[in-house]
């Protein structure tokens, strides 16, 4: 899941130079400069990446023009595909620097994109951090979770945490649900069902919950854990007067961990029984590993 891409080149595709600007920030139609973007994109779409880029660039040289931004992100895109990077960056940080609501959100994940796939985390990590300083709805949702991924990336779980919560908050639906199952499964490798557990619950609690099947899924593990957790201190609590009940635990632990992919604690959990000093429960265990469960 990634943000609105700035733009597509490829024949027969529609860039969204002329697409993806609010009201009021990009070219009219009927604006010279808006000619000018209208041409550069026919160009790019035939393949013409050179006659596009001169069209772009003499628009980004104008300071004062219109649709400097947009024009900006436009030569961002034909320089990349035209494979200079640095210059398509520099044209990013053009549009960038404009802070214009659509355009300058744009080139901020262009160039974190950009960034990433070079593995230059430190400079996608900022680059990302500007699409979230827009404030342009379409963009911080993706952005937060982008941070996120980084985060996680490098071990730092709290940073992943702080920005998968604001992806969550920003009250998109769509990511707010991926947000919310990235979150539960770092709060699981954590060891935290429980706070798993809440998050999905708040997740699944949305009328708007996007995806609600994975995390019913994922809750569904969540319990998994939950239940193991049960099992173990009852096993730890062992009540020598209640043989049943703790072989009863042994068995739904043994039985449930395989469920996590945990098969060698399974196998603990039930030499643990059968090797056990209390020569009753080791035979109640022996009993319930060779038949089914009896509740």
């Amino acid at each position: 899941m990634t943000p609105p891409e700035p733009g597509t080149l490829s024949p027969g595709t529609t860039s969204t130079w002329e697409d993806d600007a609010p009201a009021g920030g990009s070219a009219s139609g009927g604006s010279a400069s808006g000619e000018r973007l209208e041409a550069a994109r026919r160009l790019a779409e035939d393949g013409d990446l050179g006659g596009a880029a001169e069209i772009l660039a003499g628009l980004v040289a104008d300071d004062t023009g219109p649709d400097r931004a947009q024009a900006a992100v436009g030569l961002a895109v034909v320089l990349e595909e035209r494979g200079d990077v640095e210059a398509a960056r520099a044209a990013a940080r053009t549009a960038l620097a404009t802070g214009h609501p659509e355009f300058a959100a744009q080139a901020a994940c262009h160039l974190a994109r950009g960034f990433e796939r070079e593995g230059r985390v430190d400079q996608a990590r900022a680059a990302w951090q500007a699409a979230v300083g827009s404030g342009n709805a379409a963009y911080v949702p993706h952005a937060h979770l982008a941070l996120a991924r980084l985060a996680s990336g490098r071990g730092e779980g709290g940073e992943a945490e702080l920005s998968l919560r604001a992806a969550i908050a920003t009250g998109d639906a769509e990511v707010g649900s991926l947000a919310a199952q990235r979150l539960a499964e770092l709060m699981l490798e954590e060891g935290r069902a429980e706070e798993a557990a809440e998050v999905l619950f708040a997740a699944l609690s949305s009328p708007e919950a996007a995806e609600t099947h994975r995390l019913r899924v994922l809750l569904g593990i969540v319990h998994l854990e939950l239940a193991c957790a049960e099992f173990t201190a009852a096993v730890e609590e062992t009540d020598e007067a209640d043989t049943a009940a703790t072989a009863l635990a042994i068995e739904l632990l043994a039985r449930t961990l395989p469920l996590r992919g945990r098969d060698e604690d399974a196998m603990h959990v039930w030499n643990y029984g059968l090797g056990h000093q209390d020569e009753e429960l080791a035979h109640e265990v022996a009993l319930r590993r060779d038949r089914g469960v009896e509740l």
